[in-house]
C-alpha cells in the first residue's frame, strides 16, 4: 500500500468519523487569501474528493481520432450580447470595467502562478478538465450538445480565469504531467479536477489518479 493511498484513505475515514460524531471540520483549500471567484460545490473538501477519486473509473486514455474543439461549442450566449467567456472574466475580476458586455479592464489573481494581471489580454479562461482530455476520457461518446454543456459548465469548478501563459503551458495535460506553479494550490486543484470528472462521469488514467492522490496529500 503506497503512502499516497494511505493518506487518501485516512481522509475518507476522517470524513466517516465526522458523519458519526456530528462534528464539523473545516478543510482548507490551499488557495491562500486570494480567491478566484469560482466556487466549489458543497461537500468538495479533501475527504470528499478522496472518496470521489476512488469512485472514478480507471482506464487508458482514449484515442484523439475525430476530436476538434468545434465539437465542444463554446462560448455560449449568456444574454444581452454576453457570452460565457465574458461572464467568467467578470466573475473572477476585481475593479472590473465593462463596455457593454466586453471586459475592458480589471485585476485578475491567477491562482496557478500567484500573479496579478490588469490586462484582460493576458488572461485566459481555463477549462479545469481540458476539452481534449475530456474527449479521451469519455466525451467522445457524447453529443455535441452534451459537450457544449461541459465546455460552458459554470456550476462546477470547470471554468476559471488564469494567466494566459499558465493556461497555454497546461494545454490538454492532466495532473500527472502538469500542475500549477503554485504548490499551495495543488490541494484545491485536485479537488476541483475530481469534482468535474466525477460529475461528468469521465475516467482517469492510473497515472492521473496517483497524481491526484499525491496532490490531495498536500491538503
Amino acid at each position: 500500500m503506497t503512502r499516497t493511498f494511505k493518506v487518501v484513505m485516512a481522509a475518507v475515514a476522517a470524513a466517516a468519523m465526522v458523519g458519526m460524531t456530528g462534528c464539523q471540520v473545516e478543510v482548507g483549500t490551499g488557495a491562500g487569501e486570494e480567491g478566484t471567484g469560482a466556487t466549489a460545490e458543497p461537500g468538495t473538501g479533501a475527504a470528499d474528493a478522496a472518496a470521489r477519486l476512488e469512485e472514478l473509473t480507471v482506464a487508458k486514455a482514449g484515442s484523439m481520432s475525430g476530436y476538434s474543439r468545434e465539437k465542444f461549442p463554446h462560448w455560449r450566449d449568456t444574454g444581452e450580447n454576453c457570452d460565457m467567456r465574458d461572464t467568467i472574466l467578470q466573475r473572477d475580476a476585481e475593479d472590473v470595467k465593462l463596455s457593454g458586455c466586453n471586459v475592458t479592464d480589471g485585476r485578475w489573481y491567477s491562482v496557478y502562478d500567484g500573479q496579478t494581471y490588469d490586462d484582460p489580454s493576458k488572461v485566459d479562461i481555463d477549462h479545469m478538465v481540458p476539452l481534449a482530455n475530456a474527449w479521451r476520457s469519455g466525451a467522445s461518446r457524447w453529443t455535441n450538445e452534451q459537450r457544449g454543456d461541459f465546455a460552458n459548465d459554470d456550476e462546477r469548478p470547470q471554468l476559471i480565469a488564469v494567466s494566459a501563459s499558465q493556461n497555454r503551458a497546461k494545454g490538454d495535460q492532466d495532473p500527472s504531467t502538469w500542475k500549477p506553479t503554485v504548490k499551495d494550490y495543488w490541494c484545491r486543484y485536485a479537488q476541483d479536477w475530481i469534482t468535474v470528472k466525477h460529475y461528468w462521469k469521465l475516467s482517469v488514467t492510473s497515472a492521473e489518479k496517483e497524481a491526484l492522490g499525491d496532490m490531495l496529500a498536500t491538503c
